[in-house]
C-alpha cells in the first residue's frame, strides 16, 4: 500500500555541512558548544570553497529528495568564499530538483568587512530575481550594527531574516538585541534557552536531532505563542525522522501529548515555502498521520515529483547520477578535510 503527501520541507538545514562527516577530530575535545563551533563549524566553514559548497549542496539536495524532502531553508555561511555561494546552491539544488530558499549568515567573527561582504552577497542575489532570505549567524557574533544593517537590508527588500537565536547560553541576551528588529517573516533557529515570554517576532525553527547531538538543551517549543517549524540544523534533510524525535521529546517532559502538536510543526514548513504543497511524494506506507508515522520506521519515498516533473523513482534520482553526486562530494570532503 501507498499514500501520496506534498514534498516536504526542511525548515533549517545547512548544505555545506554534508562534507563534514568523517571530518578530522578537531584539536581538543570540545566541553561546550561554544568549544564546538570553535573547534568544529567555526574551523570548517573557513576552510570551504565554492567547488565543496557546490558539492555539498547536491548531496544535500540527493538526500532531501531520498527522504520526500522537496523543499530547502537553507543558512549558508564560507567566510572565504563568500561571492557567489548563494548561486551555487542554488544551481545544485536546481540540477538536482530540489527547491531552496538560501541565505549568506553575516557574522562580526572576521570583521566589519566580512560582515559587509555577507550582506552584499544576500543583496546581489535577491536583486538578481531569485527567493532568499537575509542570513545572521547570530547575535552574538554580530555588532549591532551589523544586526541593524540586515534587519534593514531585509526590510528593503521585503525579504525575511534567517538567524540563529540563543541555541547556546552564550546568546542568552538576543532577545534583548533584537528587540524591535524582527518581524513575522523572520525564521529563528533553535530558541533552546529563548524566554518563553519573550517578544520576538517569527517562526521558531525546532531542530531536535542536533540540539540533542550539541548538548545545548531542550527547547520544548510548545511553550511558545510563535509558529513552530522542523528543520535538521544540516544533519540530513529527513523531515519525518524530524519529527519522530520532536514528539518523543516533548513526550518526555509531558505525558500527555500524542504526536498531533510535533506534525503541526512538520505541516508549518509549507507556510514557509508554500510551493512544495504543489509537490507530490508516494510513500512506501499508507496511512501517512502523525500516530502511524511516530512508531513506524522504515518509511520511503518510492516517486517524487516537483513542478509535475518526476525527479526521484524506483530509489534513484532521475535528473542527476547520485553514485556520482556522492563520488564527487567523497573528493571535495577529502580536500576539505585536507585543509582541516
Amino acid at each position: 500500500m501507498s499514500a501520496t503527501t506534498p514534498g516536504l520541507v526542511c525548515a533549517h538545514h545547512h548544505l555545506y555541512s554534508a562534507l563534514a562527516r568523517g571530518m578530522p577530530p578537531p584539536p581538543k575535545t570540545p566541553t561546550s558548544f561554544q568549544e564546538v563551533l570553535e573547534q568544529i563549524w567555526w574551523r570548517l566553514d573557513t576552510a570551504l570553497d565554492l567547488d565543496m559548497i557546490r558539492w555539498s549542496a547536491m548531496l544535500g539536495a540527493v538526500e532531501a529528495l531520498e527522504s520526500g524532502t522537496t523543499a530547502i531553508v537553507d543558512h549558508h555561511e564560507s567566510p572565504n568564499a563568500i561571492e557567489g555561494s548563494l548561486s551555487v546552491i542554488a544551481e545544485a539544488c536546481a540540477e538536482v530538483g530540489v527547491r531552496v530558499l538560501p541565505a549568506y549568515g553575516i557574522t562580526d567573527r572576521h570583521g566589519a568587512d566580512g560582515a559587509h561582504r555577507g550582506l552584499e552577497e544576500n543583496e546581489r542575489f535577491v536583486k538578481e530575481g531569485n527567493k532568499a532570505l537575509v542570513g545572521i549567524h547570530a547575535a552574538f557574533t554580530c555588532t549591532d550594527d551589523s544586526l541593524e544593517a540586515a534587519a534593514s537590508l531585509a526590510e528593503e527588500l521585503g525579504v525575511g531574516v534567517h538567524i540563529h537565536v540563543a541555541e547556546g547560553i552564550g546568546d542568552m541576551d538576543a532577545p534583548e538585541r533584537l528587540d524591535g528588529l524582527t518581524r513575522d517573516n523572520w525564521l529563528l533557529s533553535h530558541c533552546v534557552h529563548l524566554p518563553t515570554d519573550h517578544t520576538l517576532r517569527g517562526t521558531i525553527l525546532h531542530n531536535p536531532r542536533s540540539n540533542l547531538n550539541n548538548a545545548v538543551g531542550y527547547a520544548n517549543p510548545a511553550r511558545f505563542t510563535n509558529p513552530i517549524a522542523l528543520g535538521t540544523d544540516g544533519i540530513g534533510a529527513n523531515v519525518i525522522e524530524s519529527f519522530r524525535l520532536a514528539y518523543v521529546m516533548q513526550r518526555s517532559v509531558d505525558i500527555t501529548c500524542g504526536p498531533d502538536k510535533a506534525w503541526s510543526w512538520l505541516e508549518t514548513g509549507w507556510d514557509l515555502m508554500p510551493e512544495a504543497r504543489k509537490d507530490e511524494v508516494t510513500w512506501s506506507y499508507d496511512p501517512m498521520d502523525p500516530w502511524h508515522l511516530a512508531f513506524t520506521p522504515g518509511v520511503r519515498p518510492l516517486e517524487v515529483k516537483v513542478d509535475g516533473q518526476v525527479v526521484f523513482t524506483d530509489g534513484r534520482t532521475t535528473r542527476v547520477d547520485a553514485t556520482e553526486v556522492r563520488a564527487k562530494a567523497a573528493e571535495q570532503a577529502a580536500r576539505l578535510h585536507a585543509r582541516l
